[in-house]
């Protein structure tokens, strides 16, 4: 799985580290994440994972383990 990428991406951009970060850690409540963090979140996966995250989804994208799972999905 891409979890140890995807968490690190997300450490870097909300300035937390990544060992705070747990598949479990919703962004918002638990990372303080905010819509513009999220929307550069999105952006930067379909770059590095040469994925498209439908706009739909976006906001059932909760967890940390909700985008892993989501961006496995998408690459098959």
């Amino acid at each position: 799985m891409d979890f140890e990428t995807i968490r690190g991406m997300i450490a870097e951009q909300l300035k937390v580290k990544p060992e705070d970060i747990k598949p479990e850690s919703r962004l918002i409540e638990d990372l303080k994440a905010d819509s513009a963090n999220i929307m550069v979140m999105i952006m930067d996966l379909e770059d590095k994972f040469g994925i498209t995250v439908e706009d739909d989804q976006i906001m059932k994208l909760k967890t940390v383990g909700d985008v892993a799972a989501y961006v496995a999905g998408a690459k098959h």
